[in-house]
């Protein structure tokens, strides 16, 4: 038998390092942050320089009306189908268009006829998932009522 060995106590473990990152993790943070805020930055500008300054609640339903019919016009309808950034662009102008067209309506009823013809075009795309010979029709509709604006 072996002789008995005095009771130790168990040694506790060291206490967690303090919970701060490493300089260089905090300097890459910093900078993508930078980064990040001057890309906005940028892009916001860009848009206000396009669109000739700010909208909003200052905006009228007529620039909203002309700012749907402007990306109507870059709506190729052949292209949403398409993969890639073709078809996302295709896609992303019809939905500016589609929202820009509600936006002039709800300010101005006189808009209407243009977000309908728009909201028909995009509610019959999304039924067949084509662009057929309904949906051509209200684009050209669509697209009639903005070369009147």
């Amino acid at each position: 038998m072996q002789p008995q060995q005095p009771y130790q106590a168990p040694v506790p473990p060291p206490p967690p390092a303090p919970l701060t990152a490493p300089a260089r993790s905090r300097g890459l943070l910093v900078a993508a942050l930078l980064v990040g805020l001057l890309v906005g930055g940028a892009g916001v500008g860009a848009a206000w320089a396009l669109t000739g300054g700010p909208s909003g609640a200052d905006g009228s339903a007529g620039d909203d009306a002309r700012g749907a019919c402007d990306a109507l016009a870059g709506v190729d309808e052949s292209k949403f189908s398409t993969e890639g950034k073709a078809g996302e662009l295709a896609m992303h102008r019809f939905a500016g268009a589609f929202g820009l067209s509600a936006a002039a309506a709800a300010g101005d009823s006189s808009y209407e006829p243009l977000a309908e013809a728009i909201s028909r075009a995009s509610n019959r795309r999304l039924q067949v998932f084509e662009v057929d010979a309904e949906v051509k029709k209200e684009l050209a509709k669509a697209r009639g009522i903005c070369a009147d604006l």
